[in-house]
């Protein structure tokens, strides 16, 4: 990943949320929307049939925005709600996140 960075916060009831952040110019938003769209085929492709609410009892659901601010910068967000399962193979592909 060059441009998301996920952020890694354990909650209750083993519910792991895994969310990253790019601000970008108009340039590099095909990049960073490629990177969204390379973990989302991922998690689909592992998890094709569990994808939904944690309080369901299901291992992923996400959040996926995009906006434009001030006219050039493009923000994408993307948020996992993950079970314990989906957050150790997820991380075994991505990497685990870097300290600051």
């Amino acid at each position: 990943m060059n441009y998301l960075r996920f952020d890694v916060s354990e909650g209750a009831e083993g519910v792991t949320t895994l969310e990253a952040m790019a601000s970008t110019s108009a340039e590099q938003h095909a990049a960073v929307l490629a990177e969204a769209g390379r973990v989302l085929d991922w998690a689909w492709a592992r998890f094709p049939h569990t994808h939904g609410p944690a309080d369901d009892g299901l291992d992923w659901d996400h959040d996926l925005q995009v906006s434009l601010e001030d006219g050039r910068w493009h923000t994408v967000t993307l948020t996992l709600t993950a079970s314990s399962a989906f957050a150790e193979q997820f991380l075994a592909e991505f990497g685990e996140p870097a300290d600051d």
